[in-house]
């Protein structure tokens, strides 16, 4: 009879196994899904003679479309599991990367945003982080935490593959490239993790949430908790979303050549992995509440640092690394506490529901801001508006996992 020593090892198969497949298909999503139009965007918009905005907010329609479409896939997630949700996302990218491929009118070029965004639902973290919960359980946090090293060098990989594929194929030859790999490469993998048949993975005693009531999401959406939560994180979406596009430009305004700009904003992608290092390294067993109060604080702290010393390269050094390890750190808060509050059971509806409104946030900020900026708003007053932000943001997080809003106490259905 075999004993729980002897089940330990094919489990840590299983997990590497399923952390492997998921770190390339991440890194292949994301690289393809989301950052490719940075690149090949300017190549639509001259063929085309069609403007920025036109180009680009079709993508943005893409995350409302994700955003859309995240409770649905999440429940999905939680009947079948991560090998038909995901298997079934990557036939989506790759309909909708030939889509863009043979694009020749707007309708087209909008429906093909529109399929690549339910494939965004289906395949990037949200799906992963569902999939690692659903079979790994109380394993899943540790899962979710390394994941994120891997999904954050997706930019580093798949920019600089994009524009040599772009110089090769042209940016019609690099969409169906794309849509060769999700068929060729992501599907496959995709196909090989769990399924119907794999049971969500027992709770264990030690484990943080296992004292979380397993909440369906009426019940979760009935409790003032998802609601702070879902306003914390689309909102700090929001803030980091538009920075994300705008900083160089702000930096410009406040007096910053362009290439001290540029190597100031490229600080912020190291700084997300050297902050998801930080959380695996040190902070892996403390409650993801703790966690998500320091990543929101450190937001506003970087915010303020701007405003106060904007001309000083120091102070937006520092901003810049705040950004991006508040930024990093959530991505992997944003997967676990919905797991310490809520309960496992039902996670993938409730996570999925939580970011949709993030999703849309995350849309709507470059468009928002670049409108504030269109109507002559000097950039301190945008980074004080910001900052106003992110204090709502940390405000609305903390309210939500204070020990006293506890799930315990969310009435029952009916």
């Amino acid at each position: 009879m075999s004993g729980p020593l002897d089940m330990a090892a094919p489990d840590a198969r299983r997990q590497r196994a399923t952390l492997a497949i998921l770190a390339v298909t991440q890194i292949a999503s994301w690289g393809s899904l989301y950052y490719s139009i940075t690149i090949l965007g300017p190549a639509l918009a001259r063929e085309f003679h069609w403007s920025g905005a036109l180009v680009y907010g079709a993508y943005s329609w893409s995350l409302i479309v994700s955003g859309l479409a995240a409770t649905p896939a999440g429940a999905l997630l939680d009947r079948l599991g991560g090998r038909a949700v995901m298997g079934a996302g990557s036939l989506a990218a790759s309909a909708g990367m030939l889509l863009l491929a043979g694009t020749h009118s707007l309708p087209i070029y909008v429906l093909a945003w529109t399929v690549l965004g339910l494939a965004m639902a289906m395949t990037l973290y949200e799906a992963a982080f569902a999939t690692l919960n659903r079979d790994f359980g109380a394993d899943s946090r540790r899962l979710i935490s390394t994941l994120t090293l891997f999904g954050g060098f997706a930019s580093t990989v798949f920019w600089p593959l994009t524009l040599r594929l772009d110089e090769w194929l042209g940016w019609r030859g690099t969409c169906l490239a794309y849509a060769a790999m999700h068929v060729l490469l992501c599907l496959p993998l995709h196909l090989c993790l769990g399924g119907r048949g794999t049971p969500p993975a027992p709770a264990r005693t030690n484990d943080a949430a296992a004292g979380a009531a397993d909440l369906e999401l009426r019940q979760a959406v009935r409790h003032p908790a998802f609601w702070k939560l879902a306003l914390a994180f689309a909102v700090n979406a929001l803030i980091f979303s538009a920075l994300a596009v705008h900083l160089i430009p702000l930096l410009r305004q406040l007096g910053y050549g362009a290439t001290l700009a540029v190597a100031l904003a490229a600080l912020i992608g190291p700084a997300q992995v050297a902050g998801r290092i930080a959380e695996r390294l040190w902070f892996q067993d403390a409650p993801p509440q703790h966690i998500g109060r320091l990543a929101f604080a450190a937001l506003p702290a970087g915010l303020l640092a701007m405003l106060l010393l904007a001309r000083q390269q120091w102070a937006a050094g520092l901003f810049c690394l705040l950004l991006g390890a508040s930024n990093g750190v959530l991505t992997i808060v944003r997967g676990t506490v919905p797991q310490a509050l809520f309960g496992r059971r039902h996670y993938g509806a409730i996570a999925g529901a939580m970011a949709g409104p993030s999703l849309l946030a995350r849309a709507a900020g470059p468009l928002l801001t670049a409108l504030l900026l269109g109507a002559g708003t000097p950039p301190l007053v945008l980074l004080g508006l910001f900052l106003g932000l992110s204090l709502l943001s940390l405000a609305g997080f903390a309210a939500a996992t204070l020990p006293a809003a506890t799930v315990a106490r969310v009435p029952g259905p009916g």
